[in-house]
């Protein structure tokens, strides 16, 4: 039997799972929610970071292939899972950059810095692939200073949905559900090397994003 870390790294699996992610997606009744303002600020030669949950990215892939245009970037774990995501992302037109805070991080870390600073935009799951949930890590306010990037967060809620037995309570939305995905406004963190300064921000930035989480409403 095909080992199944080979598998999910053909370009066959990735297609499929993109077009069943696709197929699946387009079930939703999608609203999308103060998105003109962050697009603006790129579009005059602003830099900006799309951050959510780990819990609520999934459901945004489909609508995030609009932004293929800003040749955008997203930093994704060097995991199993991480090699259907960077496929998948990778369909919708997004540049993968391989690493996170337990493997490979650092070097990530620089290359979406880099990338950032030409493209205008990258993605950034803020408490990682492992979490624990509602904990924003350091690299996200560690991009925005080094990148000179604003910060949008952004939230996905829907009318009904299932809830997995994970680490993030990881949701989704079930077939011709009410999906919303709501952008926050920009946030801009001024860089410092004052390690007080930065937790600050980094709470902060924890505190705006932590009531948006979503809980299965059956436990």
């Amino acid at each position: 039997m095909p080992n199944l870390r080979i598998i999910v790294k053909t370009r066959l699996f990735h297609t499929l799972f993109y077009r069943f992610i696709r197929f699946y997606a387009s079930t939703f009744h999608m609203k999308v929610e103060n998105e003109n303002e962050w697009m603006d600020h790129c579009r005059s030669g602003g830099r900006v970071i799309l951050c959510a949950w780990h819990q609520q990215f999934f459901v945004a892939i489909r609508h995030f292939q609009n932004y293929s245009g800003f040749n955008p970037s997203l930093m994704i774990s060097q995991s199993a899972d991480g090699d259907i995501i960077a496929g998948v992302a990778k369909k919708s037109g997004w540049h993968t950059v391989r690493g996170s805070s337990s493997r490979g991080g650092k070097e990530a870390l620089k290359k979406l810095i880099d990338r950032l600073a030409v493209t205008g935009l990258a993605g950034h799951i803020v408490d990682g692939p492992k979490g624990p949930a509602g904990h924003v890590k350091a690299g996200a306010i560690q991009l925005a200073h080094a990148a000179h990037a604003e910060i949008v967060p952004f939230y996905v809620s829907a009318d009904r949905a299932w809830y997995f037995n994970s680490w993030d309570n990881f949701f989704l939305p079930k077939p011709f559900a009410r999906v919303v995905i709501s952008f926050g406004k920009i946030l801009r963190f001024s860089p410092s090397e004052d390690k007080s300064a930065f937790e600050t921000q980094r709470l902060f930035l924890e505190e705006i994003m932590r009531p948006e989480l979503r809980k299965n409403p059956h436990k």
